[in-house]
């Protein structure tokens, strides 16, 4: 017994149907100068309508349709019974608006797709991104009516709609207007999944139709077999075309209708392969690839919320980061003009957790003054480490100083080899620059509070700390040169 192998399939089909059930659109572009009807479709218009028969305050009406109108709505995401979309308002943080719509029952959705079945042209309409209104006004209510949406917003105003929820419908009338399939996701199937339920529904009935022919004189669907040559209809005259008629396979059809013949139309083949057919296709040649933009991208701010198993700003900082390591990624990847292919290494070597940390910290907020935020954050650092917040702020100025061997310096003394390090005295001498004491591979003036730190990339790491305390700070970028580090050093 040969085991099948569904639950592969299966879960592939579970993720179509969850990734179908769930659409982003990207913030819609301000409409500059627009004073009139915000949705240009009457469904659009009924949607709005919907929200404004019901809505308690016009003023909040109209500051929602301004902000809709100057581009304050951000990404929306449509699931069934639910729209979401954070709204930026007069507040640093956007808002998290969110409209709710029930969805329809399954005994709902069964009658909408006979109604649709039952009349090709409401197919085709829904194709051509349009709602049929013989479809809306069906027993099946698809549009909202007074008192259906239902609205919700993070922001301390208790209107029924606030102007960041409003905002949010005025935007989705726009989606409306674009694609009323955005309006059947919301009461609750996606479109692939309803364009392979109606795809059943005319197998069934091309089946149905098969097996019990109409007579010629009283049908009132195309024909489906052929007909006596000459006699029948033609295509274009209700008779589909030969390649549609061969595709619907064997069959023997008695036409009743005045001159038409019995035809039998010979079994399909068994066809070939699809590897077969597609093997001397001819094949584009790709495009080239996009430019790497020259700075990567910033990831939107987050609203605020009660309840929420994270920190919005330590999201907010997570993706900034994952999109500054794309960034410089595909930076490396990329060859130059004229160059060939190249192995890829990551930019990024992997880090134990407490430099990736410092790493984290010291890349999210580059700027070297200490903040109200950057207090808070090497707080919490020091909190999770076990370590004191001057400790991370010590090891965070190590890193933006030279990275991981800026950090690795900090705490972990060597001993170099002669060469590069011997010499440096004599050329801090010979520059009439202060006497240095070497200690492994560091050059100290205790009186003075100075020392550079000789790094394994041959590069040195100027310090400074108060005369006489053994508190030694970074200060200032490593340097190749042991006279410029130390002129920098000292003029400070």
């Amino acid at each position: 017994m040969i085991p099948r192998s569904t639950s592969g399939r299966a879960a592939a089909a579970d993720r179509l149907a969850r990734a179908d059930r769930s659409r982003t659109f990207p913030p819609l572009p301000a409409r500059s100068g627009a004073r009139g009807l915000f949705a240009e479709s009457w469904w659009g218009s009924a949607w709005l309508d919907a929200l404004e028969t019901t809505a308690l305050d016009s003023a909040r009406l109209a500051r929602g349709r301004t902000y809709a109108r100057d581009g304050h709505v951000d990404t929306i995401n449509v699931t069934p019974g639910r729209i979401v979309a954070t709204v930026r308002g007069s507040r640093p943080r956007p808002y998290s608006a969110e409209i709710r719509l029930r969805t329809l029952t399954d005994q709902e959705w069964d009658g909408l797709l006979d109604a649709i079945a039952a009349d090709p042209d409401r197919l085709a309409a829904l194709l051509a991104k349009t709602l049929p209104p013989a479809l809306a006004d069906s027993e099946v209510r698809l549009l909202p009516g007074p008192g259906d949406l239902v609205p919700r917003c993070s922001c301390p105003d208790h209107g029924r709609p606030c102007k960041h929820a409003a905002a949010l419908c005025f935007q989705v009338a726009r989606l409306l207007d674009t694609d009323p399939f955005v309006l059947l996701l919301m009461r609750g199937r996606g479109e692939r999944e309803l364009l392979d339920a109606l795809s059943l529904r005319n197998t069934a009935l091309t089946a149905r139709e098969t097996r019990h022919p109409v007579p010629a004189h009283g049908r009132t669907t195309v024909y489906r077999r052929g007909s006596g040559p000459g006699t029948g209809p033609g295509p274009g005259h209700g008779e589909e075309p030969p390649a549609a008629r061969s595709a619907h396979g064997s069959a023997t059809v008695t036409g009743d209708a005045p001159g038409e013949q019995p035809a039998a139309v010979e079994a399909s083949s068994r066809g070939i392969p699809a590897r077969a057919a597609l093997a001397d296709r001819p094949r584009p040649p790709l495009p080239p690839p996009l430019p790497v933009p020259p700075q990567p991208g910033r990831p939107p701010a987050l609203p605020d919320g009660d309840g929420l198993p994270f920190d919005p700003a330590t999201l907010e900082f997570l993706a900034a980061d994952a999109a500054a390591r794309a960034h410089a990624c595909v930076s490396a990847a990329t060859p130059g003009p004229g160059a060939g292919r190249t192995a890829l290494h990551s930019p990024f070597p992997d880090l134990p957790a407490w430099e990736d940390a410092i790493r984290l910290t010291a890349t999210a907020h580059p700027t070297a003054g200490l903040t109200a935020t950057t207090r808070a954050l090497y707080r919490d650092l020091a909190e999770a480490t076990g370590r004191t917040p001057t400790d991370v702020a010590r090891a965070v100025a190590a890193w933006r100083q030279g990275g991981p061997e800026g950090l690795a310096l900090l705490d972990t003394p060597w001993n170099p080899p002669a060469g590069d390090f011997d010499r440096a005295r004599s050329a801090l001498l010979a520059a009439d620059l202060p006497s240095l004491r070497p200690r492994h591979n560091h050059l100290t003036d205790p009186d003075r509070g100075i020392q550079l730190r000789f790094g394994h990339d041959h590069r040195w790491y100027p310090y400074e700390s108060e005369p006489g305390a053994d508190d030694w700070w970074p200060a200032g970028p490593a340097d190749p040169d042991p006279v410029a580090a130390l002129t920098t050093l000292v003029a400070r």
